[in-house]
């Protein structure tokens, strides 16, 4: 039986504006299963980046709960959350987000620290996981010294470095051209496949959804249906 990474439980996620109430999350239950290669789709305002931000723990719920883990975030708060989510989640964000001042390696590297490895230990791990996604000889170059095709591969590696249960990634594609964005899409895959890593994606790129194993489409606020491959 598969382990399960993520459960949510009846979420909702309600903003008000001039009295008006709306549901950008509405009554959703959904669970991520180790190994998973998913994502979740619809059109703009379907509800696909609030149910990524709900499911991380970086928005908070209405109602409902989300379980990372088998431990409940929705009721944790300060650095009890930003610390288990650390541990537990890695981010891969369309816009990369890399710290402009570090090379590649220190990039990689910077959560590792947060988390008081040993110097050995980060050097073995950041390596190896920059030369899984094609980096080897571009340690020590800064963001601006990379392709945007490189410099997600940077955040990839960032997000995979702390072995965390499960990668959200919000729209990682968006930025980069489709031959890039194809190759970076190729290498995520090959790490699910080889590696087990799981990988849940917020997108509206018909190339994710095309090496999607798991299709979750929303519409609303909800889950319209899904498709399984």
């Amino acid at each position: 039986m598969k382990k399960e990474i993520i459960s949510i439980d009846n979420i909702c996620k309600e903003y008000g504006h001039d009295g008006n109430i709306v549901k950008a999350v509405d009554n959703i239950s959904l669970k991520i299963f180790e190994g998973e290669f998913t994502a979740l789709v619809g059109p703009s305002g379907s509800g696909k980046t609030s149910l990524l931000n709900l499911m991380s723990g970086l928005d908070v719920p209405s109602s409902g709960k989300t379980f990372l883990a088998g431990k409940s975030i929705s009721d944790m708060k300060g650095n009890d959350l930003s610390d288990y989510r650390r541990d537990h989640i890695g981010f891969i964000f369309q816009s990369y987000n890399l710290i402009p001042v570090l090379t590649a390696y220190e990039n990689v590297e910077y959560i590792l620290l947060l988390q008081n490895l040993s110097l050995e230990e980060r050097r073995e791990r950041v390596y190896s996981i920059l030369k899984d996604v094609g980096l080897s000889g571009r340690e020590n170059r800064r963001p601006s010294e990379l392709s945007g095709g490189q410099q997600q591969r940077v955040a990839v590696a960032r997000a995979m470095v702390s072995r965390p249960d499960i990668i959200l990634a919000d729209e990682p594609t968006a930025n980069l051209d489709s031959h890039t964005g194809s190759a970076l899409l190729d290498m995520m895959k090959e790490l699910n496949e080889k590696k087990n890593i799981t990988f849940v994606f917020s997108t509206h790129d018909q190339m994710i959804m095309d090496r999607a194993r798991r299709l979750v489409i929303l519409k609303d606020g909800r889950i319209d249906r899904e498709e399984i491959r």
